[in-house]
């Protein structure tokens, strides 16, 4: 029998299971209270103008289009579509630096393969999103905390230079961030472009939630920045991952990169190499969808959950014991609670599902270096208000019990 490990690359053992998609098994079990899954809530999906659309595809001619191979760049009219939509927030662009990807997840994978050799260091938050982590392991990084103010240009490249290393980019959520709901201010996003600029490194800017804001005035997007001050996008070092995962429909799997064009043409090239495009017919069917409603969809879906998001902090405020700390997102689908000292997410999970029939994601599996056992991510998405009032009741009562057993 071929031993596989022994064949398989080096990059394969740090390959692991996601903690979160496993914790998705349990939304099939109707006695578990869910606030593990990031994922939106699939009664907001606009189906009928979903079916709409790929009924007129089918009816006008389009659909031989849509069924056929296509170039790898990624649908015309939707690039066209997001140029407009992205301009509202201050990113002058063209068609050209907008390519499309299958999800922002294999945005992020592209620009690993393209950043990283191994041993390279990549700069990333404490916490950052566990997706981002995954796709930069296969291609063998260490990391380094990117803090917000706190630390020096030089600390960061003489901590690479100590391990033989270079920092190759800096990665980062800005707004509601995954897992912890909080916004990187304005002051910051100008801190993190002049980090950059001393370490001659770019910035990733992950966008996943741009949309999902539900007080406070927006800031404009890092590469927003970088454009006003570099007199254009060809000039720039920020490369913006988008999606419409949270806005339209996940499952289509449509997400987009907007970056300088020498960018978009490495990536296009990985693009040729990989899948050669993103579908097409789902391509197609977005760009009708976004052109026609999207205003009105981003609407509804800011509706629901901000009153899911104002029944979670609610009930977190009456239910939690004293000792437990939590973040105030202004938009998103995540608060952020860090036990009292001592406690382990972990653990806690375990015992919550076995005895209150609660389901979270435990912090420590969104830090690189596998700290922060005492947090959870909780997600307001997917459960309607009468459920998140139950859930943290029962949730609040385990973290007491387990602090009184402690004492």
């Amino acid at each position: 029998m071929l031993n596989w490990d022994h064949v398989f690359a080096t990059r394969s053992s740090r390959m692991r299971a996601s903690e979160i998609r496993e914790l998705l098994k349990l939304l099939d079990k109707p006695e578990i209270i869910s606030f593990a899954g990031g994922i939106p809530d699939p009664a907001l999906f606009p189906q009928a103008e979903f079916a709409e659309a790929y009924a007129a595809l089918f009816s006008d001619g389009r659909a031989s289009a849509g069924l056929q191979y296509s170039v790898s760049e990624g649908y015309l009219p939707l690039r066209a579509w997001l140029r407009q939509e992205i301009g509202r927030l201050g990113v002058d662009c063209d068609v050209d630096n907008i390519f499309i990807t299958s999800g922002s997840q294999q945005a992020l994978d592209y620009l690993g393969k393209l950043f990283i050799s191994p041993g390279d260091t990549a700069l990333v938050t404490w916490p950052t999103y566990l997706g981002a982590l995954q796709a930069f392991n296969a291609y063998e990084p260490q990391y380094d905390q990117l803090g917000l103010g706190n630390r020096t240009p030089a600390s960061y490249r003489a901590a690479a230079e100590q391990q033989g290393s270079a920092v190759k980019f800096a990665y980062l959520s800005t707004d509601f961030a995954n897992p912890t709901g909080q916004t990187v201010s304005l002051d910051e996003r100008k801190q993190i472009l002049a980090l950059a600029d001393e370490l001659d490194i770019p910035v990733i800017e992950d966008a996943a939630y741009q949309h999902l804001r539900y007080d406070g005035a927006p800031i404009p997007p890092i590469l927003s920045l970088d454009i006003a001050r570099s007199g254009g996008i060809d000039a720039t070092r920020t490369i913006y991952c988008g999606s419409f995962s949270k806005t339209l429909a996940p499952g289509l799997r449509v997400g987009y990169v907007v970056a300088a064009k020498p960018v978009i043409r490495k990536l296009v090239l990985m693009k040729q190499a990989a899948d050669l495009h993103s579908s097409t017919i789902n391509q197609m069917v977005v760009a009708e969808v976004a052109r026609k409603h999207f205003p009105a969809q981003i609407a509804k879906i800011r509706a629901t959950y901000v009153a899911r998001r104002d029944a979670m902090l609610s009930a977190i405020e009456r239910h939690m014991p004293n000792g437990t700390l939590w973040t105030r997102p202004e938009g998103g689908m995540f608060v952020w609670v860090t036990l009292p000292e001592g406690m382990d997410g972990a653990e806690l999970l375990a015992r919550s599902v076995e005895t209150e029939k609660v389901a979270f994601v435990p912090g420590q599996a969104f830090f690189a270096d596998r700290s922060g056992t005492n947090t959870i991510r909780l997600s307001f998405s997917c459960a309607n208000e009468a459920m998140i009032e139950e859930g943290i009741k029962r949730l609040g009562r385990l973290v007491g019990s387990a602090l009184d057993r402690a004492a």
